[in-house]
């Protein structure tokens, strides 16, 4: 299971990362764009990820991975179960969420790309 230190530890040295609590909910995001955030009881984490790609990331694991709710439907955006999240997973879903919300130049500096 994935918590929110969990990914705190990976988020936060990403650079121009910022963690903020809005409404109960623990986001993280790059100046005002939010790539990853988690629900009020930390069940579930949404991340940043392209919409022409999400319905293939549902169809491949429909008990880890869900729709976004209708209004977050038009957005970059999936669900996962925490629960069903593995350290390594996670940790390839927040740096690909981060890498969609930075400039390239940012990310390929910071990943040595």
């Amino acid at each position: 299971m994935v918590t929110v230190d969990d990914v705190r530890r990976v988020a936060l040295p990403l650079p121009r990362t910022t963690e903020h609590l809005i409404r109960d909910r623990v986001k993280f995001r790059v100046g005002a764009i939010v790539y990853v955030a988690f629900s009020r009881d930390e069940t579930m984490m949404g991340f940043a990820f392209p919409k022409e790609e999400r319905e293939g990331l549902i169809a491949s694991d429909p008990s880890k991975f869900l729709m976004p709710s209708v209004s977050d439907q038009r957005f970059n955006w999936v669900e996962s179960w925490t629960a069903a999240l593995d350290p390594d997973e996670m940790r390839e879903l927040v740096i690909d969420a981060w890498r969609m919300v930075v400039p390239k130049r940012v990310a390929a500096d910071h990943l040595g790309l």
